[in-house]
């Protein structure tokens, strides 16, 4: 009878090592299901979090979007009790109020601001406008164009950095000294000389800010545009300051003026008089400095001239010899040349070229030896290119004029 009895404690001990590999077995499936559980509420959380900011932004945005539009003004003269007169965009003339978070800022005649469509009330400063078109009269970069890569114009370069240079790197030494710098350098000569290049070589060497004006683009179709134009190109400048206003090509709005005019002949004027008087006015320019280049000086109006607006006039005149060696061996330094090239003999075959001319022929002697698959230029590549440039000149004249 002790037998059976054996055997049936056997399965009750198997049954209940079963019962407990079960239970640990499904444990631990439970926590890991737990722990999972958890990973995915953290998610769900982080996403609720992520949509509940997008749900606030979108809605910003739909209360901006749902805001009235406001109107545009100007100012035009400030009253004792907080309020101002403006101009509206519209035309008429208003006296409105100041918004209270608004009251500690000091307005001015002049200043742009934003208007409550409803009460008229000034609610907003904006920012002073610039018209595109001077806004891209600014070279952001500062040019590359080094006073070791313009040759045969030390006499030109030096009077230059004295008028233009020195005083906005040492303002210093001229208060020292007890004298006002030079306002303004006018440069004049033929084209091609390098009058432009040395404006640029003066902004690399002040790390100034460059603001190249081509005189026709001051001359517009509208009465007073060309006038408002000058202003805003000045105003950006003081702005940017230190900067150099560079006025290429002056004798489009800097020409002798005429009794007997055209309509259109009295716009150039009006631009011309807006010109003088940034020149010369009563506002102090600051750091800005002009330089002037021109191709006719006999025809630039005597007031541009005068001591105080233009202070030096200073040529650059057809290169020398001696200068147009130089100019050859700065446009040849980096080209591949062959032992047959004699720069002299060049020089004396390229009597009244200019600066340009120079660096013209360079490239068409490139030209010429990489139609032949050559990587050396050869004597007779500058050759063929001096006669092809020369005749070009001499056929074309109205081009290089």
């Amino acid at each position: 009878m002790s037998t059976p009895r054996k055997g049936s404690d056997k399965n009750k001990d198997e049954e209940k090592n079963s019962d407990d590999n079960y239970l640990v077995t499904y444990t631990r499936h439970l926590e890991r299901r737990l722990r999972s559980l958890e990973t995915e509420k953290q998610l769900l959380e982080t996403e609720r979090l992520r949509l509940d900011k997008e749900l606030h932004t979108l809605r910003t945005e739909l209360d901006r979007l749902r805001q009235p539009p406001l109107i545009g003004a100007t100012i035009t003269d400030i009253l004792q009790d907080h309020r101002a007169i403006v101009k509206s965009s519209t035309g008429p003339q208003f006296v409105v109020n100041v918004s209270r978070k608004l009251k500690t800022k000091k307005f001015e005649a002049g200043q742009r601001v934003a208007l409550n469509q409803r009460t008229f009330a000034i609610v907003e400063i904006l920012p002073e406008s610039t018209d595109p078109l001077v806004q891209g009269m600014e070279i952001e970069s500062i040019p590359d164009v080094t006073y070791s890569d313009i040759g045969g114009l030390e006499e030109q370069l030096n009077e230059i950095r004295e008028a233009v240079e020195l005083p906005l790197l040492k303002p210093d030494l001229f208060d020292s000294v007890g004298i006002t710098p030079p306002k303004g350098v006018l440069l004049y000569g033929p084209p091609g000389t390098g009058k432009t290049m040395a404006a640029k070589a003066v902004a690399h060497e002040t790390k100034a800010k460059f603001i190249r004006i081509i005189g026709s683009e001051l001359v517009q179709k509208f009465i007073g545009e060309g006038a408002r134009l000058v202003r805003e190109v000045f105003r950006l400048a003081k702005k940017k300051a230190p900067a150099v206003v560079f006025i290429d090509e002056l004798d489009a709005i800097g020409g002798k003026r005429i009794q007997v005019a055209t309509s259109g002949d009295r716009e150039v004027q009006r631009t011309l008089m807006q010109l003088l008087s940034e020149l010369d006015g009563f506002n102090d320019r600051g750091d800005v400095k002009i330089i002037g280049a021109t191709n006719r000086p006999d025809i630039i109006d005597p007031a541009l001239l005068r001591p105080g607006r233009f202070d030096r006039l200073i040529e650059f005149p057809i290169p020398k010899d001696e200068e147009r060696l130089k100019i050859f061996k700065i446009h040849c330094r980096g080209l591949n040349l062959a032992s047959d090239v004699n720069l002299k003999a060049l020089v004396m075959k390229t009597e009244n070229a200019t600066g340009a001319d120079i660096k013209a022929f360079t490239t068409e002697a490139g030209m010429f030896a990489i139609r032949e698959d050559r990587k050396q230029i050869k004597m007779e590549d500058f050759n063929k290119a001096i006669e092809k440039v020369l005749r070009k000149k001499e056929d074309t004249p109205e081009l290089y004029s």
